[in-house]
């Protein structure tokens, strides 16, 4: 009977898993096709202005998410009722970090993006957190089909500059689920207030994150110029193809754990395929980057050093997941400073020398204090030792 009951969860686990999966590969595959484009035919300064400006309506979308999409997957999946009040005070939050961008840098597509990310995130969070994870990758994967189609078109008929306004719209789908919870879930700020101790640690762990997400492309602009960002942002994108099922098992393990189920078996399953990841990054970035991005020649190392950190990643989302899961924010908060602290010291020392491979090094550094802190955390201090 055990032996059934365990078949049963491990394909349970596959299906869900594989939908999220699908969903996530082939939106990925449909990003990176419309960025790897772009950098194709802009130059390396142009593709750094871009993601200059992403990086800050990202910093600004993380400082208004109250509601961040871990809080909401995880109180979602344990039943809690709290997705429209914590949807109510992003959005409002938003029209205000979003208004202050429009002024700061004169640029009205810049803050019309930090409202597409909040609604992304909520929406996701919702999402995850009911299980509903076909809707899920329905979403995202229209989300990907109108970044390719409306961000190509934009270009050829405006620019460079046409790019944010298309990434912008390509999330409007996400707008009808935020109307269709505030229908569903009655706004409750009274639930908000009695989990506001782990919304706030996660909200400090999730604005953290982010920032340090970000960091590195709003500080290298100012030091070495965008040319530099440039190179350095399609390194990140190599990256973000090669992480990509780590991503997707942190979305399914979230709800999963927060519900009481472990999945020991696809955590090994993610070391694994992350091992191979790595190496196919070291190995494929010389042939790749000067026959396909020859302008982009110095994100050949760049990529081959950053590869290192995907094994680092792998093992920090899984902890991450776990102490989240355990409603133990605190511990990934401090796993995020120490990250950024060691990232931003590094872009600032080895940055500034050796441009590029400093920033890169820096990446992989701070990736991998993150994962040691957080492994030997949840070792101590997780409610499953195992």
């Amino acid at each position: 009977m055990n032996f059934w009951n365990n078949l049963r969860q491990r394909l349970q686990e596959i299906k869900g898993l594989g939908v999220i999966g699908f969903g996530d590969i082939t939106g990925g595959v449909i990003s990176s096709i419309f960025w790897f484009y772009l950098a194709s035919v802009i130059e390396p300064s142009e593709y750094g202005d871009i993601h200059f400006f992403l990086s800050m309506a990202a910093v600004a979308s993380a400082i208004s998410l109250f509601g961040t999409h871990e809080s909401i997957t995880v109180l979602t999946a344990k039943g809690y009722k709290i997705q429209s009040g914590l949807n109510i005070i992003s959005l409002g939050i938003s029209s205000i970090t979003s208004l202050f961008l429009i002024i700061f840098f004169q640029r009205i597509d810049v803050g019309i993006i930090v409202i597409a990310f909040v609604i992304n995130t909520l929406s996701i969070g919702d999402l995850l957190g009911r299980k509903q994870f076909f809707k899920y990758s329905q979403y995202n994967i229209l989300q990907k089909v109108l970044t390719l189609v409306l961000g190509i078109g934009f270009f050829y008929a405006f620019g460079p500059s046409g790019i944010i306004y298309a990434l912008a719209i390509s999330y409007s789908g996400y707008l009808i689920r935020i109307i269709k919870t505030f229908r569903e879930v009655p706004i409750n700020f009274v639930l908000i207030k009695e989990k506001s101790s782990f919304l706030s640690h996660n909200y400090m762990v999730y604005l953290i994150g982010s920032f340090g997400s970000q960091v590195d492309k709003i500080i290298v602009v100012p030091l070495l110029g965008s040319a530099v960002l440039g190179n350095y942002s399609l390194a990140l994108q190599v990256i973000t193809v090669l992480t990509m099922f780590t991503t997707i098992l942190f979305k399914y393990l979230l709800p999963q754990e927060s519900s009481g189920i472990q999945n020991r078996f696809l955590i090994r399953i993610v070391i694994i395929v992350s091992v191979i990841m790595s190496v196919l990054g070291i190995i494929l970035s010389p042939i790749i980057i000067p026959n396909l991005f020859p302008k982009y020649i110095d994100a050949e190392v760049a990529i081959q050093i950053m590869s290192t950190s995907i094994i680092a990643i792998a093992i920090s989302t899984i902890c991450t997941s776990r102490l989240l899961s355990q409603e133990k924010s605190k511990f990934v908060l401090i796993g995020g400073v120490i990250a950024l602290s060691i990232l931003v010291s590094g872009i600032l020392t080895l940055g500034s020398i050796y441009g590029t491979i400093g920033i890169s090094i820096s990446f992989v550094l701070s990736t991998i204090s993150k994962a040691t802190y957080l492994s030997l955390t949840l070792k101590k201090y997780g409610s499953n030792k195992n």
